[in-house]
């Protein structure tokens, strides 16, 4: 069966504290996972897709439990490598509404170890295949097999690269990179204040003259919505309000809900609304991926004009 939407990035076990105090004085962790292009698609079978996520992970307790986790979201984990060798990265991380810090412990992980033979064993009879910024600033091996991924002849799927920007990644790599990659892809997904970094800008004009090579190009704003530049027009719509729990896991809920709507055939409008939607879902949970919101609630904010839409609140009580 095709596959909609195959997903290739290192996902980790994750650490976050199980009680409230300083994060020094936790005593109590609760372990869960989390990854960039697992959280798309787990979002993305979430919204009833059929998405696959491709890793490797270490032959170790962590990486069969967020193996068995993935997968109980309806993704199919058949492509991840068990590498014997080397372990499954993990970070910790710290959890409130005003941003959560973390730490990462990945040198020398399973998935960093990844190359260009992946590239033998995977199925790209997708209709998408989605990958970010942060493989290609794993190792050399990782953006060695990036640069593959978009060699492959597109003729039945598009690529969609979402920027992820993370500094410390790139500390001792060059991020010229980036914009070779974001120019080679059909869907680009970027924050205005990753691309503020990394090329400069946050202005949605500037940055479609940096990067005219992808026939849609999304920049988010954070609370303010996000700009969708597509067939010489730009399309803003604003984010749905929303009483955060978390921000983390949000970019990438965004770009689920993006794609989705995308592969839908939805219009513009549509297409960023739906990102925002599930993005409020996962700015509600300490969770990377939430609970979807009633399927009833999202048709009628999907096509409510635009001052209904300005005026929804979405609270822990539903939305008002």
């Amino acid at each position: 069966m095709e596959t909609d939407v195959l997903c290739l990035g290192e996902t980790m076990a994750l650490f976050v504290p199980g009680e409230p105090g300083p994060v020094d004085q936790v005593r109590t962790w609760i372990r869960t996972f989390g990854g960039a292009e697992s959280n798309v698609a787990c979002n993305l079978a979430m919204l009833g897709l059929r998405a696959g996520w491709v890793s490797a992970v270490g032959q170790d307790a962590f990486g069969k439990a967020l193996l068995a986790a993935v997968g109980s979201a309806g993704v199919d984990v058949s492509g991840v490598v068990v590498d014997p060798a080397r372990p499954t990265g993990l970070y910790i991380k710290e959890s409130n509404a005003g941003g959560s810090p973390v730490r990462y412990y990945r040198q020398g992980s399973a998935a960093s170890g990844m190359g260009p033979e992946l590239l033998d064993k995977l199925d790209l009879n997708v209709r998408v295949l989605h990958l970010t910024g942060i493989t290609a600033a794993l190792s050399d091996s990782c953006l060695d097999l990036t640069r593959a991924l978009f060699a492959v002849p597109r003729p039945t799927h598009k690529l969609s690269f979402d920027l992820n920007w993370r500094p410390k990644l790139w500390a001792s790599r060059d991020p010229a990179v980036l914009r070779e990659l974001a120019n080679a892809a059909d869907i680009v997904l970027a924050g205005d204040d990753e691309t503020q970094e990394v090329w400069g800008t946050s202005d949605p004009a500037e940055i479609r003259r940096i990067l005219p090579g992808p026939s849609s190009l999304v920049i988010k704003h954070g609370a303010r919505g996000a700009t969708l530049l597509e067939n010489g027009e730009q399309v803003f719509q604003p984010a749905l309000r929303v009483d955060v729990v978390e921000p983390v896991g949000a970019g990438d809920a965004f770009a689920a809900g993006f794609l989705a709507a995308t592969l839908a055939g939805q219009t513009p409008v549509r297409r960023l609304r739906s990102g925002h939607l599930q993005a409020a879902v996962a700015l509600r949970t300490h969770d990377d991926v939430g609970t979807p919101l009633p399927p009833e609630l999202v048709n009628t904010l999907l096509g409510a004009d635009e001052g209904a839409w300005a005026a929804a609140h979405l609270t822990g009580q539903g939305v008002s």
